[in-house]
């Protein structure tokens, strides 16, 4: 089984928020790496940023999490891969064919063709847009 783990996902795994009691359910049933793209890894990085610039994490707490995030890459726990090619294009159909009914943001689109690319077969995520995209597209949700 591969996951797909987006932001939502990862931030809340790091850092306590109201989903955190379920990214930690998550993690303990399934014992495989989550994966996510290069994109993912950056995007958490600005999330985090993101969050210290609205006050909502302090740099202390900024420091811990980024590093909490690099020690779990290195350990294999978290497998960052590059964007392939193919998932832009697979983006794209998906734009094409579920944005005008789902009214999903280009970023979410980004992620599940990610996901359908590296032909993982659950998303992990806490955004509820992104989990009816991908459910939409036969991938099983958290």
């Amino acid at each position: 089984m591969i996951v797909y783990a987006d932001t939502s996902f990862l931030f809340s795994l790091y850092h306590s928020d109201a989903n955190t009691a379920a990214a930690a359910a998550a993690m303990l049933r399934f014992k495989e790496p989550l994966y996510t793209t290069d994109f993912g890894e950056f995007e958490f990085t600005n999330a985090v940023g993101w969050r210290v610039f609205r006050r909502q994490v302090l740099v202390g707490e900024q420091r811990a999490v980024l590093d909490a995030f690099s020690k779990d890459i290195e350990s294999g726990l978290i497998r960052i891969t590059p964007i392939p090619a193919a998932a832009f294009a697979r983006a794209r159909q998906i734009a094409r064919a579920q944005t005008p009914v789902l009214g999903n943001r280009a970023l979410d689109v980004l992620h599940v063709a990610s996901a359908l690319v590296l032909r993982a077969d659950t998303l992990y995520t806490f955004d509820s847009k992104q989990a009816k995209l991908a459910s939409a597209l036969g991938l099983r949700v958290l």
